[in-house]
């Protein structure tokens, strides 16, 4: 019962050429950092991701996208991420973008064990008839890839379409606390996309903040019980504090508690 790895790098090593990966976050909030950094040292490459987004320049599965490690990325948001524009443009990389709560329902479906659901989401839109490009040819221009349409039925009157539920090899997430069972409790936005990427891997690695023994979390503390979970790796100081934001939105001057009449 004691899931608890030595460090990331031995909690990652059997992640081989071409597997599929859930990772967690949302921007870089709640992105397992060290996990993600320890993969890249160990140069796997061809690998098929599914996460919201792709990280950003140098931060995040960002930091494997610029090494060429990714073939392939289902998500939702791509926006942050110029190398990323670059080389789904020239034909690279392969991209299906999915509308957000379908893909968070797609992960939380595949781990529930529900191969498939029905979604009003997409309808009459591309996401439906198809023809998205996912890849296009080298050197970008003509789509060598594209969507293929998706099976359309009426509930009460309103067109839906299936969408299938997502399962891969393995699941990278980060949590606030945890126990040695794999129990994990997120903080506030970094819940995001974490439980539901737990959820779908065969085999989900935890990085987390805070190490507990078993019975220090109550049970309503638990956001995602440890039955997910594989294999946790326990934070040092540093690594726990390095927290990034993808902008800044607020202001200096805005936190000096000025007061107006």
């Amino acid at each position: 019962m004691n899931k608890v790895r030595a460090g990331a790098a031995e909690a990652v090593a059997d992640i081989g050429e071409g597997a599929s990966l859930a990772v967690g976050g949302f921007g870089l909030s709640g992105v397992p950092e060290v996990l993600i950094r320890a993969l890249h040292a160990q140069g796997t490459g061809g690998l098929r991701v599914v996460s919201n987004n792709c990280g950003v320049d140098g931060r995040g599965l960002g930091v494997l996208l610029a090494a060429g490690h990714i073939a392939r990325v289902t998500g939702s948001y791509v926006g942050e991420n110029k190398e990323f524009a670059r080389q789904y443009l020239s034909g690279e990389l392969e991209v299906e973008l999915v509308p957000q709560g379908t893909l968070a329902e797609r992960l939380r479906a595949g781990g529930a064990g529900i191969p498939a659901f029905y979604t009003p989401a997409g309808v009459g839109t591309q996401v439906a008839a198809g023809g998205l490009p996912w890849r296009y040819a080298a050197g970008g221009g003509s789509v060598a890839v594209a969507s293929p349409p998706k099976e359309t039925r009426d509930f009460a009157g309103r067109p839906h379409i299936l969408e299938h539920g997502i399962t891969t090899d393995f699941a990278l997430v980060r949590a606030w606390r945890a126990d040695r069972h794999g129990n994990l409790c997120f903080r506030r936005a970094a819940a995001n996309f974490n439980p539901l990427a737990a959820m779908a891997g065969r085999v989900t690695i935890a990085e987390v903040e805070e190490l507990v023994e078993p019975g220090e979390l109550a049970p309503d503390e638990v956001h995602l019980p440890g039955i997910f979970v594989q294999r946790v790796v326990a934070l040092d100081a540093e690594e726990a504090t390095d927290k990034h934001i993808e902008h800044r939105t607020v202001s200096a001057s805005s936190t000096r508690g000025t007061v107006r009449s």
